[in-house]
């Protein structure tokens, strides 16, 4: 059975999403174990030799003109296996169009396709790429596979991380509690003390802050000054000067002597190397699930296909053996291999995944299909047609691959002003030395490096590194609380910046499955009577409307009688047998091949369908007995929801995959004033860039894989978490229940964080800037004060015990 609701066939199957603009030297994304070997990533250029590279260099001949090109250019494309290199899109075209005669043999398919290399990019700057892991030179973040690969492990770096961070926490625990109280036990000197902390930090400082020493010398040699650099430096003149002070403790004036030795700061440096791990450790977790949206969108295609050989003998192959023009079988309840044409059979294909809309779409000779779509039914012989990386699957791996890398992750507040603020402790350090070497008493170099030492260490970031991240893990508690789970930092802060809300129409606004509308009765039959005899005759089959009648006949509590002699013609509707009538229920092409005028009803369909809804017609013994209404139902919430984002100046924008007439009646139902219909993935994902480079910063809100490139694309991209786990995985905030309203909650708590945020690195920064000249001695010429290591010591504390206490009023947000 299948409806016959105008706009759930009016999808334009004829063009799928065209190929992906890529950035400049980012590689195809084809779809690992879905790849022709024709059709291979074009990583190549990281190979000695191959197709027309120069081996050993980073030039390549164009074949079509000769013209040296780059590896990196955006336009090439594999030929019997080797990778090929054009200076411009008309010498790709020509080569495309006929490479034999430029290569001078055809092509033969490979029995494996080549393996590509990987390229490692940084999050924070794309421009970055290499073919090896490592740490970006710029900011010192570990760098990322631009795709990942079905069976990647875990992030190293997260693994490697949580290693260091677990095995040195007691430590940093057991010297936080030594320095706290240690000269209250009567059986430890404080010499012995010293030297207790000295063992206890440095697995702490030289083990575990090891990745943060050489992310510190890389923003030195590179010249590009971040918080790492002023993690390093004070984490490291913390411990250094620790280390001096007890093992050299006679070159320090006693002025600095407390507790009956000279204070050290070891229980600094391993609090802020702890600290700094765990930040990472959070922060890789939600970078490592930003991969997680492709892996789940490479696991969708089918692993074998069902090849129909030259004799018309049938054996499954492994998908990297399809090549363009092979006759494949689709058997019911089989995912379509790859994009193709369909020669033989008629059958329903689930296309939701790429289209949105919930209704499968009859299938006929000469009609597209699309990879990873579900056949429903029938059996199908198709001609395969892209294959590959040029599938439409794959090209959605591609969009959101590009949309990911589009856009860095939130830079924080405190990075902001890093640059500036590390150059001016360093320089602070740098004058108080030369200060109190030239100007001060004696010994007045050992002051000038003890004192260029105390500034170093009080402007270590301990409550600069906590503002941020105790906000965020506070709101972050607090939003899960609610139904709203952010992924990151970055979702937290731009959602309170959004102006457009990009809504898709299937399981967003609408609860995303057909429910029955209503029944209408002619030549005798009430109502109710006949959605009693299509419910009785649709128990037998699995078509969503059927199961749509049958469940609003048992709501409405009507007797269902069985079904005989139940027959499927696929794609218009289903004939049975119920209580000795013969019944038929389907569209108007069963009418027609029954003989039976649907005239009678045909303007009060008409205008079910202007309102978004499917029709059926049933017949009983050869006459019309009625029709039936199937639609996909409004979320109770969503017009409380949309009028609450209106009312907060928010534009509101419907994007659909289901037909126009269907995507208008929804609009209007809503009043939402800007609707599309009919959009395919790559449209939405455009129609996002559009947005965004007319000033907007826009969120995306959906719950299909159609929508991931588009919510991986957008400022915010909001899934529901009724939906599927490709666009949870693409998205930065889930509506666990998949209620909107949770949208406008998620904004109230967005701006509460921002300004806690805000007002924490104003603690912090506050208590750098009185601590600094301090340290700097600028108070000894009038008072003879220098700091102490127990004062130092004890502002440190206040300034993270306030910056803790202010983030956890957020808990109090009204939500």
């Amino acid at each position: 059975m299948k409806e016959t609701g105008g706009d759930h066939e009016r999808h334009d199957k004829d063009h799928p999403p065209h190929g992906v603009c890529q950035a400049h030297g980012a590689p195809s994304a084809p779809n690992p174990g879905a790849q022709d070997a024709g059709q291979h990533h074009h990583h190549d250029h990281h190979r000695a030799s191959g197709g027309n590279s120069a081996a050993g260099t980073g030039v390549r001949k164009d074949p079509v003109c000769g013209m040296a090109v780059s590896a990196d250019t955006k336009y090439r494309l594999a030929y019997a296996g080797r990778p090929y290199y054009f200076c411009s899109a008309s010498c790709h075209n020509k080569f495309e169009a006929d490479p034999v005669k430029y290569t001078g043999s055809p092509a033969e398919p490979a029995a494996e396709p080549t393996a590509p290399g990987t390229i490692y990019t940084c999050p924070m700057h794309p421009e970055i790429r290499q073919d090896h892991p490592g740490n970006c030179p710029k900011c010192g973040m570990a760098l990322e596979p631009l795709l990942p690969d079905l069976d990647e492990e875990e992030n190293p770096e997260l693994v490697d991380f949580r290693r260091r961070f677990w095995w040195t926490l007691p430590l940093t625990v057991v010297t936080v509690g030594l320095a706290m109280v240690g000269h209250r036990l009567g059986w430890m000197t404080p010499s012995t003390q010293s030297w207790a902390e000295l063992v206890l930090s440095t697995p702490v400082v030289l083990w575990a802050g090891w990745p943060f020493f050489q992310r510190c010398g890389n923003s030195v040699v590179h010249r590009s000054p971040n918080m790492w650099t002023l993690i390093g430096l004070g984490t490291g003149a913390a411990y250094l000067y620790s280390v001096m002070a007890t093992v050299v403790p006679g070159v320090f004036p006693q002025e600095f002597a407390a507790h009956g030795r000279i204070g050290v700061y070891f229980e600094a440096a391993a609090v802020i190397i702890s600290l700094t791990l765990l930040g990472q450790l959070l922060e890789l977790k939600a970078r490592s699930q930003t991969s997680a949206a492709i892996k789940s969108l490479l696991g969708l295609a089918p692993k074998t296909a069902r090849r129909i050989g030259p004799d018309g003998a049938e054996d499954d192959v492994p998908l990297t053996h399809v090549h363009v023009g092979d006759l494949l079988r689709v058997r019911p309840g089989e995912k379509v291999p790859v994009d193709g044409v369909v020669t033989e059979g008629t059958s329903s294909v689930d296309e939701s995944m790429i289209t949105g809309e919930p209704m499968p779409v009859t299938k006929r000779a000469g009609d597209r299909v699309i990879g990873a779509t579900m056949n429903a039914s029938g059996s199908l012989v198709i001609r395969s047609e892209k294959v590959g990386s040029q599938t439409v699957l794959s090209q959605i791996v591609q969009m959101v691959a590009q949309a990911q890398r589009s856009k860095a992750p939130m830079q924080r507040m405190a990075d902001q002003v890093a640059g500036v603020f590390v150059l001016g402790v360093i320089g602070i350090a740098i004058a108080t030395f030369f200060a109190w070497g030239v100007f001060g008493p004696q010994p007045s170099w050992v002051f000038g490096l003890i004192n260029a030492v105390a500034v170093l260490i009080i402007a270590c970031p301990c409550a600069l590194g906590l503002a941020t991240p105790m906000s965020i893990m506070v709101a972050s508690g607090k939003g899960a609380t609610n139904g709203v789970l952010f992924r990151d930092a970055a979702a937290i802060e731009n959602l309170r910046k959004v102006t457009t809300l990009i809504v898709d129409k299937t399981g967003t606004l609408t609860e995303g499955r057909p429910t029955f509308e209503r029944a209408i009765g002619t030549n005798g039959y009430p109502d109710e009577e006949v959605l009693r005899l299509a419910a009785s005759l649709d128990q037998g089959s699995e078509h969503p409307l059927a199961a749509a009648l049958v469940e609003g006949a048992r709501a409405r509590g009507l007797a269902l009688e069985k079904a005989d002699e139940f027959e499927s013609s696929t794609g218009i509707g289903v004939r049975g047998v119920v209580g000795g009538s013969k019944l038929a229920i389907g569209n108007t092409a069963l009418m027609e091949t029954e003989g039976i005028e649907t005239k009678a009803l045909q303007g009060q369909a008409d205008a079910l369908r202007a309102e978004g809804a499917s029709v059926m017609y049933l017949a009983v013994d050869g006459r019309l007995a009625g029709m039936l209404a199937v639609s996909d139902p409004v979320k109770g919430s969503t017009p409380e929801a949309l009028a609450s984002l209106k009312a907060e100046g928010i534009r509101v924008v419907m994007a659909t995959g289901d037909g126009v007439a269907t995507a208008k009646a929804v609009a209007a139902k809503l009043s939402i004033a800007e609707f599309h219909g009919e959009v395919k993935p790559a449209d939405k994902l455009d129609l996002v860039s559009r947005l965004q480079q007319g000033g907007a910063v826009v969120a995306m809100a959906g719950d299909g894989i159609n929508d991931a490139p588009a919510l991986a694309k957008s400022d915010v991209g909001i899934a529901m978490g009724t939906g599927t786990d490709v666009a949870m995985n693409s998205a930065q905030v889930t509506l666990v229940k998949g209620d909107l309203r949770g949208i406008a909650r998620a904004r109230a708590l967005s701006e509460a964080t921002i300004r806690n945020m805000k007002q924490n690195l104003g603690f912090a920064f506050i208590y750098n800037a009185l601590g600094v000249p301090l340290a700097a001695g600028v108070l000894y010429p009038f008072t003879g004060w220098l700091l102490s290591p127990m004062i130092a010591a004890l502002a440190m504390s206040l300034s993270s015990a306030s910056v803790i206490t202010n983030a956890l009023r957020l808990r109090r947000t009204e939500m």
